[in-house]
């Protein structure tokens, strides 16, 4: 055993000359009742009172979801700015035959033209989907996707846009789906983060699209934007048995200060992320590094191609880390911009652009999952804020913003496979058929993981809140 230094002597001293009569109340007799209260409350709100491996203190621990789950684990390919629905995955014959006619709906109280995709469309597979030409590559594993056709959404912005895709609302600060997911069920592997977002440019909005908000901090998403160097500083500066030591007493004086200030979970996150990253300089080095990966397997995500190395690193660091345990991991496709899809202008080469950089990687991580066995209970989304406006914006070939129907897919984890959910009009305008609401969208993602929407609760500013808020119901069209 070792032996103590003086240091933690004097901490222990100091702890015992702290110690009040109410202290000591409070911690011995008051305390159990805390104990109780703790778990009928995190029973009602649906947080399970224990983890997996029976460990109630730990709040990364694996936890039981409510129901029997078919996903373990998200990849959301998050595409910001708002790909264009009619361009990519919803043909529309009508709006090729009346390009240049006024479109039957102002926008803004304005009128435009109709304005025919640039890109033909083509059937693949065995399920016989329509995809763009844009995404040649993505097609060929069309039979594995679920495109619902029929999204909808609340607000016609960008930063509103992105939170409500992203936390559930587009004002106020709110959790993250991310964060949800990992306070829900926890993390497997609790030597790396149960929450990893990833992008090499600036997010609109920032933090708040993978915060915790008002959940404890211990849930916030770990933020990598360097593919070279994912993270910093995981090497020790002194000797491992030392530096466990200095941890210990870090760790005692952060406890005395955290008993005073119960309502803050600062405090806790930061005890937390010190004891994860003393864990992760032995895991992460390993689980962020791409050294052991085949030149076969780069070549399928395109890390050997200038146009698809970026995002092709983040795809393949996303299958690493979920093969590892992590929970949830978020992409953002922010190469060249925060907003790369936002084609107010130049449609034709906005979008191909962002497809060349996106369409490889993409394919190569549906694949590379599916060979590992991991896409049956890995629920990968793709999708940005929005889709775009059937018509013109202007005389620059651009389309608007468009919240009334646009597309995002879904593939594994327990969705139908080769399926087009849901419908827009004759142009693309509107959502005529099974609309989908991001709450609902929301809904059915929890409902996939194993946890119901409406218990998983957490108690805030004398409320209890939740993802979908008061809203939401799950797509049961799309469940496998």
């Amino acid at each position: 055993m070792m032996e103590s230094r003086p240091f933690d002597s004097l901490i222990d001293r100091r702890a015992a000359d702290m110690l009040t009569r109410r202290d000591l109340l409070r911690r011995s007799g008051a305390g159990f009742g805390s104990l109780a209260l703790g778990a009928l409350l995190a029973q009602e709100s649906g947080l399970a009172a224990e983890s997996k491996t029976g460990d109630p203190i730990d709040p990364l621990s694996a936890r039981r979801p409510h129901h029997t789950a078919t996903a373990k684990r998200v990849i959301f390919l998050f595409m910001p700015g708002g790909p264009s629905q009619v361009d990519t995955f919803d043909p529309k014959p009508q709006l090729t035959k009346d390009d240049g006619k006024p479109a039957p709906k102002l926008y803004l109280g304005q009128q435009r033209n109709l304005l025919a995709s640039p890109w033909k469309f083509q059937r693949y597979g065995e399920s016989g989907l329509d995809v763009s030409e844009l995404f040649p590559r993505t097609a060929q594993c069309v039979d594995d996707l679920c495109v619902i056709r029929s999204m909808v959404t609340d607000d016609p912005n960008h930063p509103g846009g992105c939170l409500l895709m992203n936390t559930g609302e587009r004002v106020s600060s709110r959790p993250s789906l991310g964060s949800w997911v990992t306070y829900g069920l926890g993390t497997e592997n609790r030597d790396l983060p149960g929450f990893v977002a990833i992008g090499p440019g600036p997010i609109i909005e920032g933090a708040r699209q993978y915060g915790a908000s008002f959940l404890p901090a211990t849930y916030q998403g770990t933020f990598v934007s360097n593919m070279d160097q994912p993270l910093k500083n995981l090497s020790r500066a002194v000797g491992q048995d030392q530096q466990r030591r200095e941890l210990d007493a870090l760790m005692r004086l952060n406890e005395l200060h955290r008993d005073r200030r119960d309502d803050d979970s600062r405090l806790s996150a930061r005890i937390n992320s010190f004891e994860l990253a003393y864990r992760m300089q032995t895991a992460a080095p390993e689980a962020f590094s791409l050294a052991g990966e085949t030149e076969e397997t780069g070549r399928s995500y395109g890390i050997d191609q200038p146009a698809t190395e970026i995002f092709g690193k983040q795809c393949l660091l996303a299958r690493r880390l979920v093969e590892r345990g992590v929970r949830f991991v978020q992409l953002y496709h922010t190469t060249g911009g925060f907003q790369p899809w936002d084609q107010h202008s130049d449609l034709k080469g906005g979008h191909e652009k962002n497809a060349l950089a996106t369409d490889l990687p993409i394919a190569g991580l549906l694949r590379d999952l599916k060979q590992r066995g991991l896409l049956e209970d890995t629920l990968v989304i793709w999708g940005g804020e929005f889709g775009r406006t059937p018509a013109r914006e202007g005389t620059a070939n651009g389309r608007d913003h468009h919240p009334f129907g646009f597309t995002m897919w879904m593939a594994g984890g327990g969705v139908k496979r080769g399926i087009a959910y849901g419908a827009t009009d004759e142009y693309g305008w509107d959502a005529v058929e099974n609309p989908v609401h991001v709450h609902d969208l929301h809904a059915t993602i929890l409902h996939l993981l194993g946890l119901d929407h409406e218990r998983l609760t957490y108690r805030f500013a004398g409320r209890d809140f939740r993802l979908t808020d008061v809203y939401g119901n799950i797509v049961k069209g799309i469940l496998a």
